[in-house]
């Protein structure tokens, strides 16, 4: 398919690498810029099944040969961002490091995606999300009182990473377009995460967060902000912060107000808790959705993937998109004038070399 997108016309090259750096590449695909990735030679993958891979073309380099270290230079002259997620120092050991290609090419936009940072005590050590946002005291306020639950690799790769690393990418390509000057965007998850949780930190400097689970408004310690379990097992989550919001939640499942208020500081939590715990153990999920989905209650079911794959939100939504079978994510956000789109499958390594070189014009 044609690119489209508000990104049209940008080129990006990517080096091949694993979670937040191909999640960042594949979010700009699907917001039409060309995404060539460099690969190794005789990898193997591809298809529609390969997500994060998806909306690229490949050329596989060995980058230890000097003709095709050349090759990957006159590829970051022609680019407007590059995009990389090894450890520091392993670019500027291939000759490819921020002073190199910035000479080759001054207006180019240098993102470099780590979990510790470019420099920092820890910058040479291995690790991954989990290590990433326990220093950060992310993944210590998530969870119940007992101890820290994982949150998935939302947090850290994918929120605290990718998400940063497009936000400078992109920034740092409105100054290169306005200026001419490139720069480096140094990219750290636990940057990212401890940016994430600005809130958090606001609540702490006006006293009303607790260092202990399950304490807070947001953690899971309030009645009103949490997840329950039905009688067939299944679970709801409730998030009616407005009195508004809760005085509706409280009518429609019989709970008096005065005996259980809308209060912030955690005044009769526990006793709410559990008194809602009953209520909503007296009826199936499906029946709760019927008596409060749609409603200002705050309310939505806790849902499996297939599940929500079906919800009719999503469906009419087009949150969900197959592609020869697997179900992908759609392209987000939306955009009214330049809507993004999935711009094809992930490419099998190396197959786009000769198109590659001669839409590039190299």
């Amino acid at each position: 398919m044609k690119p489209q997108g508000p990104l049209k016309g940008v080129k990006v090259l990517e080096f091949v690498g694993l979670g937040p750096a191909p999640f960042c590449a594949m979010m700009l695909s699907d917001m039409g810029a060309d995404v060539v990735r460099i690969d190794r030679p005789g990898a193997h993958g591809g298809g529609s099944g390969d997500i994060m891979g998806r909306g690229r073309r490949s050329i596989a380099l060995n980058l230890k040969d000097e003709d095709e270290l050349a090759l990957c230079r006159q590829l970051i002259a022609k680019s407007d961002i590059l995009l990389e997620g090894y450890r520091p120092g392993v670019m500027e050991r291939l000759g490819l490091g921020p002073e190199v290609a910035l000479k080759e090419n001054p207006a180019l936009v240098y993102g470099r995606m780590t979990g510790w940072g470019q420099y920092g005590p820890l910058a040479h050590a291995a690790g991954h999300d989990l290590n990433y946002i326990s220093i950060t005291g992310a993944l210590g306020a998530i969870g119940p009182k007992e101890k820290p639950a994982i949150p998935l690799n939302l947090v850290g790769d994918f929120g605290g990473g990718a998400m940063y690393l497009g936000f400078g990418v992109l920034a740092a390509l409105t100054h290169a377009r306005t200026t001419g000057e490139g720069q480096v965007v140094d990219a750290a998850i636990v940057d990212g995460a401890v940016s994430l949780m600005a809130s958090q930190h606001q609540l702490i400097a006006a006293g009303l967060w607790k260092p202990e689970r399950e304490a807070n408004l947001l953690d899971g310690g309030c009645h009103f902000y949490s997840v329950y379990e039905c009688a067939d097992g299944e679970h709801i989550s409730l998030g009616p912060l407005e009195l508004e919001f809760y005085a509706l939640l409280c009518e429609k499942i019989g709970v008096d107000m005065g005996e259980y208020p809308n209060d912030w500081t955690g005044k009769g939590w526990e006793a709410g808790q559990e008194h809602f715990a009953a209520i909503f153990k007296q009826k199936t999920r499906d029946e709760w959705c019927e008596l409060l989905e749609g409603t200002d209650a705050c309310f939505a079911p806790v849902l499996t993937y297939e599940e929500s794959a079906a919800h009719p939100h999503m469906v009419e939504r087009g949150t969900y998109q197959d592609m020869d079978g697997f179900r992908h994510p759609a392209p987000a956000p939306r955009f009214s004038r330049t809507p993004g789109a999935i711009q094809g499958p992930a490419p099998v390594p190396g197959s786009d070399r000769d198109e590659i070189l001669k839409s590039w014009e190299i």
